[in-house]
């Protein structure tokens, strides 16, 4: 599995260097270039040289432009910009514009409209916006994004076809058929073999398709279609590199002024925003890298702003293209090991030196080639992870009106739209609520649903007075804001029905909180008697998973206290048989149990430690947190307190009837979004990628840890998540029977072994004797014993965190089981077939309870022979 530093070493010491008093201390070595900056600069620089020329071309520049661009923005932008590992060049971003702006205004105003947008970009560094920038709706960028993709693809279209792109989109639309009638063989063989090799190159399975795919695909791509042109002797229109003596540069600015003004209005604010957006993009991605982190620190906006502004007046004086923060070179800079901004400026000076020496290697690159890989970029850019997000949050509008407004009328028109289309949506949801009123048994209910101003006091009085006077009433406000219109009507008809002998209760939606006292006691809903009906758990469903704790008042728990004691006695039975679920210790369950103790989610509440209602860990006679949860299998039988919903005795256990409020909560708010996506796999079966194996503790929510829904995770769950061997006789098969329909039915194509802090089924293996009663835990545990003997083998190095050895004994044996079980694992038949066939991966998790972090067992290596679980920090994949 993984290895990376040594385990049970100590950091090192620094070594004390001692030198004569009064003599100078020894001079230390400065501008020195890490080795890993120098592989990362190669990377970023393989993908930028094809990637500039494809953008020039696009673009109508000349090319020599693409690489001036490219040059400025590593070196100026590396050396001044507030974000280190941003890489900066010509974007795609930009190629619309700039192809407009040319077309319009020729080559040399555009190279002068680029120099005053980087000293707009330069003011506004200084005036420090550069957060504001960042309030622009994700879904107007993206849309943005998507409708320069678009035409960018239509227009490159042609070229791989071997025809002539026009200036726009609708011309390119309606000239489509007649250059599929007329289509160039050669230009389109070229272009197919390039898309070809850049979609085939990064799927190239096994270990030497690993070693492969070292080389960038870009790269590979138009090499490959350029050395095929050439041994089959095709003729093609091909790179043209003038001599640079006779490379234009810019000149002042001839055109219109309110022409002249939109163009640097236009180029500031894409260059700005792609930019900034691509700078928080790649913080997301160094907070993966915790040793990274540490050593470059979070992006100076401001800064990287004045950097942009800087290179883009470099690169329009010099004849370059605008120059803007590019996510791919950025990502593949991280990704490579960048350590500094040294690895961005070496990526420019090789671009200099590419540009200076190698004019014969790239006039030999056919434009179809070019052509092809800037449209597979256009593609890239209408990003289905972008549509997705925005329909889920319900701003797909936003997005197709920016989108389509940039294909049909321009950038900055198509972002004007989207920006009115967002106003006009937010002021739609501001004002559209939604009221409704119903009776059940006795009890009226009116839901308020939005937002509650003014503009919704008449449908409000109207729902409120369909209340009779004297009856019980239930407000329900599913909103984040009221405004004093609203409070004040609310708060008057609250008076005047409670004056005339009726009962309100006003809930908000805030976790436990009520807008209003209810006319009983608090907690409790009163009939006409004025008897308790049932203790009222406060808290809401979006609050569910948190496994609150409630307060119950006395009265109730005096009454429920013989009903709690049966229940806890039920439970401690359960304990002391080793059965924390359903289906005992060694049963595939997940958080759910017979005991009728559960909170709203429906996890099962089993017996365990003393746990304190924040999630927090309990200090034991030990003076070690005590995190044991759902296996709770070291205090068998030790009479341990059960932990009810307020954190105290078994007479303050809930009962059966806090489930049935959980499902009801699930029915009235849950049910209705989740309902559509049910049915829809309800329709077309399960199509899990992952089979994840955990242990059954009621504090691990599997869904809730892997950002994950229905049908996303296949979930196997058991005291310990062991994976007995194959062939062993265990009197159950439920796990191998799981793994084996997961691997070559469902055909998964991940399996996750996840461990966590605190296990107690790993406690009990530890201090278990092997002379004790064989009950079914006890049976079923030794399938945990090769972790024990593994963790008890000096020759192995240990399995441990990155950063920090384990806490203690228990911690050791809990990530060493992930690594053990993982090695059972790739000895059943189906997982190991499935492994060479390249068609699985394997992946070891660890999750901490009380710092709700999540660790993975890192990559192998060939440097080191440890098991090193990686902190996983917030990261942005989709950059």
């Amino acid at each position: 599995m993984s290895a990376f530093v040594p385990t049970r070493t100590d950091e090192p010491s620094r070594e004390k260097r001692l030198h004569e008093p009064h003599s100078p201390p020894p001079t230390r070595p400065r501008h020195r270039i890490a080795g890993a900056d120098v592989s990362a600069s190669i990377a970023v620089f393989l993908i930028a040289l094809p990637l500039s020329l494809g953008i020039a071309l696009a673009t109508g520049a000349p090319l020599q432009a693409g690489l001036v661009a490219a040059a400025v923005g590593g070196i100026v932008v590396g050396y001044l910009g507030g974000t280190p590992l941003q890489v900066s060049g010509p974007a795609a971003g930009l190629t619309v514009v700039t192809a407009e702006l040319i077309q319009r205004y020729g080559w040399r105003t555009t190279c002068a409209i680029t120099v005053l947008a980087g000293l707009a970009q330069l003011g506004l560094g200084f005036v420090r916006v550069a957060r504001s920038a960042l309030a622009v709706s994700p879904a107007i960028v993206h849309g943005m994004l998507a409708g320069i993709g678009v035409t960018i693809a239509v227009a490159q279209l042609h070229i791989v076809l071997g025809g002539i792109p026009h200036s726009s989109v609708l011309d390119n639309m309606r000239e489509l058929p007649a250059q599929l009638a007329g289509v160039h063989a050669a230009a389109l063989s070229v272009s197919a073999l390039t898309l070809a090799l850049l979609l085939a190159w990064p799927r190239i399975p096994g270990r030497m398709g690993g070693l492969l795919r070292k080389v960038p695909a870009p790269l590979v791509a138009v090499a490959g279609a350029s050395t095929a042109a050439s041994l089959a002797g095709l003729s093609l229109p091909k790179v043209d590199l003038p001599s640079w003596s006779s490379h234009a540069l810019a000149g002042l600015p001839e055109g219109p002024v309110l022409g002249l003004v939109a163009a640097v209005l236009t180029i500031t604010l894409v260059c700005s925003v792609q930019s900034l957006l691509g700078a928080v993009a790649v913080d997301k991605l160094v907070a993966t890298r915790p040793e990274l982190s540490a050593r470059v620190g979070r992006s100076d906006l401001d800064r990287e702003l004045l950097g942009q502004g800087a290179a883009n007046v470099v690169s329009g004086v010099l004849g370059g293209l605008p120059v803007a923060g590019v996510a791919v070179r950025s990502s593949a800079n991280v990704q490579a090991g960048a350590v500094s901004r040294n690895s961005t400026m070496l990526h420019g000076v090789l671009v200099v030196v590419a540009a200076l020496l190698m004019v014969p290697i790239l006039e030999l690159i056919p434009l179809a080639s070019l052509a092809a890989l800037v449209m597979a970029v256009g593609i890239q850019m209408v990003s289905l992870h972008h549509i997705r997000t925005v329909t889920r949050h319900r701003e797909v509008l936003v997005y197709a009106t920016t989108t389509l407004g940039v294909v049909f009328f321009g950038v900055l028109e198509g972002v004007t739209l989207g920006i009115a289309m967002a106003v006009a949506v937010a002021m739609h949801r501001l004002t559209r609520t939604r009221i409704t009123h119903d009776e059940k048994e006795g009890v009226h209910h009116v839901h308020v649903r939005g937002q509650l101003t003014f503009l919704a006091v008449p449908r409000l009085s109207r729902a409120l007075h369909l209340v009779p006077q004297g009856a019980r009433a239930v407000v329900e406000l599913d909103g984040s804001f009221m405004d004093h219109a609203a409070y004040e009507s609310l708060q008057d008809w609250q008076n005047t029905h409670t004056a005339h002998g009726g009962s309100v209760e006003l809930i908000g939606r805030r976790s436990g909180v009520r807008i209003g006292e209810p006319t009983g006691p608090v907690g409790l809903h009163l009939d006409g008697t004025g008897t308790a009906e049932s203790a009222d758990c406060r808290c809401h469903p979006w609050t569910a998973w948190r496994n609150h704790q409630c307060e119950i008042p006395e009265s109730v728990t005096s009454r429920d206290g013989q009903a709690g004691e049966a229940q806890a006695a039920g439970a401690d039975d359960s304990d002391e048989a080793g059965a924390p679920g359903k289906t005992g210790a060694a049963g595939n369950t997940e958080a759910a149990g017979d005991t009728g103790a559960s909170d709203d989610t429906g996890e099962l509440d089993t017996v365990g430690g003393a746990d304190t209602s924040d999630g927090t860990e309990s200090p034991t006679g030990s003076g070690r947190p005590d995190e044991s949860g759902v296996d709770g299998a070291d205090r068998a039988g030790a009479g341990s307190e059960t932990r009810g919903v307020s954190g105290g005795t078994d007479g303050s256990r809930p009962s059966g009837r806090q489930l049935a409020r959980g499902i009801s909560a699930f029915q009235r708010n849950t049910a209705p979004l989740v309902r559509g996506e049910l049915a829809r796999l309800a329709r077309e079966g399960q199509q899990p990628s992952q089979l994840f194996l955990t242990c059954a503790d009621s504090r691990l929510v599997t869904s809730m840890i892997t950002s994950s829904g229905p049908g996303d995770l296949f979930v196997v769950r058991n005291v310990g998540n062991l994976v007995p061997l194959p062939g062993q006789e265990s009197g159950d098969d439920s796990v191998a029977a799981a793994i084996e329909y997961a691997v070559d039915v469902l055909e998964v194509r991940s399996v996750t072994v996840c461990g966590h802090s605190g296990c107690g089924a790993m406690q009990t293996l530890l201090n278990s004797e092997p002379d004790g009663p064989q009950t079914p835990l006890r049976r079923w545990l030794r399938h945990g014993l090769p972790s024990l003997e593994r963790m008890s083998d000096e020759d192995r190095p240990w399995a441990r965190l990155a950063g920090r050895a384990p806490a203690d004994a228990v911690e050791q044996l809990c990530l060493t089981n992930v690594v053990q079980q993982l090695e059972h694992l790739r000895a059943h038949e189906s997982v190991a077939r499935a492994l060479r066939e390249g068609a699985l991966e394997l992946h070891g998790m660890y999750f901490h309870v009380g710092e709700a972090q999540a660790y993975l067992l890192a990559e192998e290596s060939e440097e080191s022979t440890d098991d090193v679980f990686d902190h996983v920090g917030v990261a942005d994949l989709s950059a």
